[in-house]
């Protein structure tokens, strides 16, 4: 078994790619990495166990735009409208010894770029994961709160796949945070985009032209995806829309 592959199927993995997913950015059959799959999975089954949960916490508002089917019970109360609206904070803690936690946080893009920015594992006491959570979660006018690990692990891998699906990889950060998350093998019941379709919302220090541009081979142009970049020296044409 070639080692070299063996490290990138184990890399993959853990950033939560699918078994067919890891075949295709490999170059290979899905016969050929399925041994591969096998050892990373005996390997893994063979470390300690998980550590135990010890919360999970999500921005209120973090539904809206999103289609989320009502028998998975995932309610979410606030109104339509928030400024934030497309923009998904998660905190996840673990045990961490007998008086600490270790805790990831993830920013996730839920109508374009999925995963775009993730801290930790860091290990913290109870007090200062206090202290953490308004911090983390301070541009949300209704503040956080408390939410079932499954659907944290719905919305933060799906965002991912969907992202990948429109040609975008996750934040470069995102495999060593995803530990906290557990091990990910569903298809997420989440429907991701902006009322069903791809919505960009640039960012400072994001290169527009090629997001768009990556939109628009994916997808076609618009109005199969829409977008808004608020920096007027980033004005360009594309297909009939300007950037402004």
């Amino acid at each position: 078994m070639d080692s070299s592959i063996l490290e990138k199927v184990r890399e993959l993995r853990g950033q939560g790619r699918s078994p067919k997913q890891i075949a295709r950015a490999l170059g290979m059959a899905p016969a050929a990495v399925a041994p591969y799959i096998r050892a990373v999975a005996e390997q893994k089954g063979g470390q300690a166990a998980e550590a135990e949960l010890a919360g999970c916490w999500i921005n209120a508002g973090w539904s809206e735009g999103l289609g989320v089917p009502e028998t998975t019970g995932w309610a979410d109360d606030v109104p339509d409208g928030q400024e934030t609206a497309g923009t998904v904070s998660v905190v996840v803690a673990r045990k961490h010894g007998w008086d600490k936690l270790s805790v990831c946080a993830y920013l996730v893009d839920v109508y374009c770029l999925g995963v775009k920015h993730t801290v930790g594992p860091d290990v913290m006491s109870e007090v200062e994961l206090h202290r953490f959570l308004p911090k983390w979660f301070r541009i949300y006018t209704h503040g956080w709160r408390e939410a079932p690990l499954d659907l944290v692990r719905h919305l933060v891998f799906g965002a991912v796949d969907y992202a990948r699906d429109l040609g975008f990889e996750p934040a470069t950060d995102v495999a060593g945070a995803a530990g906290h998350l557990g091990a990910w093998e569903d298809k997420s019941a989440i429907a991701f985009g902006k009322d069903g379709k791809p919505f960009y919302l640039a960012g400072p220090n994001e290169d527009v032209r090629h997001v768009v541009r990556t939109l628009e081979r994916r997808v076609g142009p618009p109005p199969n995806f829409d977008f808004f970049a608020p920096m007027p020296e980033t004005q360009i044409s594309l297909g009939g829309h300007r950037l402004s």
